[in-house]
């Protein structure tokens, strides 16, 4: 097979930048979307070149292709190298295929931006990384860098910080577009690069990967300012530097990937491409609310029960969930859900499992919360029907919202849910039971939850309050939220909520602070609804009000 201009400058784009698709080549080589189009059909017929199918929440469908064993060795003769040197210069050895295939769902966001980028300033060179803080980076005309961190869901706050961390005392690109997972970690993200000379944007990533060049959503660290990318390159500075990392010990000529024989389908990495976006967002969901049963999922996610068991099936079948009977058939990830999403978050694995593990201590022991070996899944299903009732709570909540007219933005699990703060020169923190944000049209109503079902007593209702009032007394409600988030508390018990009312206003008066906070009892939530008339205020016992308040 012949070679010409179009599939040659195909084959060095697929081998930077393995697993692009068709619309993506267009942007990155320059070519016409035709000849992109016929140059791939003849590099596929030839068998230079092979596609997978691939899809996510934000990227529709779509066919990624990657070079073959053939192809490889064909550039590299176009080349003028040996097939060792290829593979060790470019991220197409069998040892990177697998680390990008695990990535996929991040890689696919992360070539919407350098798509867009190539756009504005083109040509572009792509860089892969497998260790460094960044994720990728690029050089563009005029001596520019570029460089792409993104934020996984699974990142927890500490890991996140230390790749920043690692990312200012490395060399710095002169730009640093970072992808963000929700709007809260965005303000945290800003605020610990504010004082650094990081010249970062920041963007949440389901606004960033479907965004025109025009869309103004990207954020600088010490402005609270909104540009689009065409500014953002305009003003980045020529320079910077960009990471190096070490040639890899092993560097092996990749296997041609094969949807069928035997095998194919308990292979780790070729999951991103087996799982539908549903199945994707409900592992997620799951993995964020463990124990979580099937009727609740199914209002987390908006759809029927029918429907979410379409979705849970197949997570179940390739083992990445499990309902064990000993939990009452909820459901939970498995370690190898665990390690999937971990792996594309570039997280740890090692610490998913020590945290949120299933697997029993002693095999031949009954399943129980003592032989669970997660140190947190085991802390929520001693706690089984506190836990449940915040997921049903939520999953109410997902389920009346649009009624109302109210969006779900986010919902976060307390590990996320939890907020940091200096007060009296000491760390203090909250730690709900979740976290979440509303929206209608241009109103934003975020909220703390407490499901509260051992706070009977004047004293221990007086504990649960007083980081509250803490956090509150601070600027930081603001700072991490631009708003001051409601703090909902729902009581099991009737008089216990009545109680606690009673205790509240004589706290609020004592701190001369009046807090956000609104009470409820299961009773009122089940019979109204979350967002009913099932809410009353220290300031306001006889008045029951809906949420949010009018």
């Amino acid at each position: 097979m012949r070679i010409e201009g179009c599939e040659a400058g195909l084959l060095r784009a697929l081998a930077a930048m393995p697993f692009l698709n068709r619309l993506e080549m267009v942007d990155v080589t320059g070519w016409s979307r035709g000849a992109v189009y016929e140059a791939v059909e003849r590099l596929e017929t030839g068998g230079l070149c092979a596609s997978v199918l691939h899809a996510t929440e934000l990227q529709p469908r779509t066919q990624r292709f990657h070079l073959t064993a053939e192809g490889l060795r064909r550039l590299a003769c176009e080349e003028g190298m040996s097939l060792g040197e290829l593979l060790r210069e470019r991220p197409v050895s069998a040892q990177w295929r697998r680390s990008l295939m695990e990535r996929l769902d991040a890689l696919a966001s992360v070539y919407r931006i350098a798509s867009t980028v190539s756009r504005l300033a083109f040509p572009m060179r792509f860089r892969w990384y497998r260790a460094a803080p960044l994720d990728a980076a690029m050089a563009l005309p005029g001596g520019r860098t570029v460089g792409i961190v993104r934020q996984g869901a699974t990142a927890d706050r500490s890991g996140f910080a230390k790749r920043l961390w690692r990312l200012r005392a490395g060399p710095v690109p002169g730009l640093v577009l970072i992808l963000m997972a929700d709007d809260v970690r965005l303000r945290h993200a800003r605020r610990a690069l504010s004082t650094t000379e990081v010249p970062a944007l920041f963007a949440l990533e389901r606004e960033a990967a479907p965004a025109d060049p025009g869309d103004r959503i990207w954020s600088p660290s010490r402005v609270s300012a909104s540009i689009d990318l065409r500014d953002a390159l305009d003003r980045a500075a020529p320079g910077g530097g960009l990471p190096q990392e070490t040639e890899p010990e092993r560097a092996d000529v990749p296997a041609d990937l094969a949807f069928h024989g035997r095998g194919w389908e308990s292979s780790d990495q070729m999951l991103p491409f087996l799982l539908k976006p549903a199945e994707k967002r409900a592992l997620d969901l799951i993995a964020d609310w463990p124990w979580v049963s099937l009727r609740a999922l199914a209002g987390l996610m908006g759809v029927s029960p029918q429907r979410v068991s379409q979705s849970v099936n197949p997570l179940e079948g390739f083992g990445l969930v499990a309902r064990p009977h000993g939990a009452g058939c909820r459901l939970a990830p498995t370690d190898r859900g665990l390690a999937l999403l971990a792996r594309r978050d570039r997280t740890s694995v090692a610490m998913a499992k020590r945290r949120w593990s299933i697997a029993l201590g002693d095999a031949k022991a009954p399943f129980e919360w003592r032989n669970v070996t997660g140190g947190r899944s085991r802390q929520l299903l001693r706690n089984i029907e506190h836990t449940e009732a915040v997921h049903g709570f939520l999953a109410a909540l997902t389920t009346q919202a649009p009624l109302l007219g109210w969006e779900v933005v986010q919902l976060d699990p307390p590990r996320r849910a939890s907020r940091h703060f200096r007060h009296d020169g000491g760390m203090r923190s909250v730690n709900p039971d979740a976290f979440g944000i509303l929206r209608k049209d241009d109103a934003r109503w975020p909220f703390f939850l407490e499901w509260e079902r051992r706070a009977v007593r004047p004293s221990t209702m007086s504990d649960r309050l007083a980081p509250y009032l803490r956090y509150y007394s601070s600027q930081r409600p603001i700072d991490d939220h631009g708003a001051r988030p409601a703090v909902l508390i729902v009581f099991d018990d009737e008089i216990a909520h009545t109680h606690f009312l009673r205790v509240a206003r004589e706290e609020m008066r004592a701190e001369q602070l009046a807090l956000p906070l609104w009470v409820s009892h299961r009773a009122a939530v089940d019979a109204l609804g979350p967002l009913g008339h099932a809410w009353r205020s220290p300031s306001d016992w006889e008045a029951p009000q809906a949420m949010p308040p009018r």
